[in-house]
């Protein structure tokens, strides 16, 4: 009853896309030790931003769920941010867009919504637009299954 996609072998370990992965273990690029490695372009995940991140948090423990300082607040920001996004999140994101425009425009966080990625965004942009019936055209590759 299934499709051929469906039920092929293709998925997991067996798909084409885990063998850019499988590449990219093997062969790494970085930027002085390995310039002819292989760069993984597979994932959206920003490599290039750890360092920022990473001095960021120290600076700021109990802002970060990650920290020992931080940790206390793990069960209720994970709650409130899978239905929600953080609301000092949302503001500085609204308080950044509005700089970006001059400050001619602002904008209001209670309208921003935040996703975690692009599967996310776009069931989040597909509940917003969409009515029932509607259907979109998702681009591919997307993911292995």
């Amino acid at each position: 009853m299934l499709s051929k996609i469906a039920t092929n072998d293709r998925h997991g370990e067996n798909s084409p896309y885990f063998d850019g992965w499988k590449a990219y273990d093997q062969n790494p690029y970085h930027p002085t030790n390995n310039r002819d490695g292989v760069i993984q372009m597979g994932l959206a995940e920003n490599q290039l931003c750890f360092d920022l991140i990473e001095k960021w948090t120290r600076k700021n423990p109990t802002a970060s769920i990650c920290t020992a300082e931080g940790v206390h607040d793990f069960k209720n920001i994970a709650i409130f941010q899978d239905y929600h996004g953080l609301p000092e999140f949302r503001q500085a994101v609204a308080s950044f867009m509005g700089r970006v425009r001059g400050g001619r425009v602002t904008f209001d966080p209670d309208r921003i919504v935040m996703s975690g990625g692009a599967t996310g965004a776009n069931e989040l942009i597909m509940f917003c637009l969409a009515d029932p019936g509607d259907a979109f055209l998702v681009p591919t590759p997307y993911y292995p299954a």
